[in-house]
């Protein structure tokens, strides 16, 4: 939680109120628009002192704004750093500020920018310059790219596309701060029907109930599974009660004609299967 301070200067340029709610002045609902020009021309906020915003420094930061964009619209993301392609997303959301420390706060603090994407908002907004809405757009994108996996997966065989289904879950779930139990359900083709949560629990803890899974692989015509959970810790690797719960799962699936593919383990680390690891 950030402490209420008044407002200060730094390096890169004044603090404004309204930017995760520092200083004694209202904020705007929006921060995006806090620095756009009102119909009279005059910036909204608190007033600017010339002598701390000299001729040309606006021009400075919007020429790398220009330079920035057409390095990627040349090249692609290749030819951009994470903070790069960071910032330049920044771009849209924070219109008239040097977005740059913005970018490198965000990495510093959650490390690559999958976990900036996938950082719960309350916490990405206690980052200095990201208020809720921006939060919130940083949050679209990552659910746009989820959907994009996701698209990638349907109407193909789930077992043939192995690799999209590890990226699909990794999107999905890896960040998480508390452990999730999804089940991907199958067609007789091994093609996705549904993809769904069952349980959320703690930071180490999700209670799976065996029956209710195999009720809701009925209920969808299902007849194969892929089970699939996250440790929030990093390490995927499988406990014993994730092997025990796995193997009664199978049990009970067995007889109803529901066969259990695999039991995928997601972590900020890695990946582990089940399957893969000859446990099941």
């Amino acid at each position: 939680m950030t402490s209420r301070r008044p407002p200060d200067r730094n390096d890169n340029g004044p603090d404004h109120g309204g930017i995760n709610d520092e200083g004694p002045v209202s904020a705007p609902e929006d921060e995006r628009s806090y620095f756009a020009e009102t119909r009279q021309g005059k910036p909204k906020g608190l007033a600017v002192d010339a002598s701390a915003n000299p001729a040309g420094s606006e021009e400075h930061y919007h020429g790398h704004r220009d330079r920035l964009r057409l390095r990627f619209r040349d090249s692609g993301d290749r030819a951009l750093a994470d903070y790069e392609l960071l910032e330049l997303l920044l771009f849209r959301l924070i219109p008239r500020r040097d977005t740059k420390p913005i970018a490198k706060a965000l990495l510093a603090r959650f490390g690559s920018l999958p976990e900036v994407l996938g950082a719960p908002t309350h916490l990405l907004t206690e980052i200095k310059g990201v208020g809720d809405s921006v939060a919130t757009d940083l949050k679209l994108v990552a659910a746009i790219a989820h959907r994009m996996l996701k698209g990638e997966l349907k109407d193909r065989q789930v077992l043939a596309s192995w690799s999209a289904v590890i990226e699909y879950c990794r999107a999905a779930m890896a960040f998480e701060a508390r452990e999730q139990f999804r089940v991907l359900f199958l067609d007789k083709k091994n093609t996705l029907i549904a993809d769904e949560i069952q349980q959320t629990g703690t930071v180490d803890h999700t209670p799976v109930y065996p029956r209710e899974v195999v009720k809701r692989a009925l209920e969808l015509s299902a007849t194969a599974i892929i089970l699939v959970h996250n440790h929030p810790s990093g390490d995927p690797t499988p406990s014993r009660a994730d092997i025990e719960m796995t193997k009664l799962i199978i049990d009970t699936a067995k007889p109803l004609g529901i066969t259990v593919h695999d039991h995928i383990i997601i972590g900020k680390d890695g990946h582990a299967s089940l399957k893969g690891l000859k446990l099941i």
